[in-house]
């Protein structure tokens, strides 16, 4: 897991989140399990990195996640897998 990049340079998945955010953990959780490589972006440090979040995606919340450019608001199991079959 990578924490420091805003793009999908090389890896096709990133989890833009903040350090409380419940779901943004269980999606971590989730593709660790499924031995996904992932990129972890806080937005809450990183202002930059939470106006590319709202830009891609249209949402101020987090877990956003960004599977090969498509976006996943919130920690929607059967849409991350079906994305990730693709990956």
């Amino acid at each position: 897991m990578t924490k420091d990049t805003q793009t999908n340079q090389g890896n096709p998945v990133i989890v833009y989140t903040t350090p409380t955010c419940h779901f943004c953990n269980a999606v971590k959780e989730f593709l660790t399990e499924k031995k996904v490589d992932f990129k972890e972006i806080n937005v809450q440090a990183d202002a930059q990195a939470a106006d590319d979040m709202i830009r891609k995606s249209g949402q101020m919340g987090v877990p956003v996640i960004d599977i090969d450019d498509q976006i996943v608001i919130g920690f929607n199991k059967p849409k991350l897998e079906e994305l990730l079959a693709n990956v």
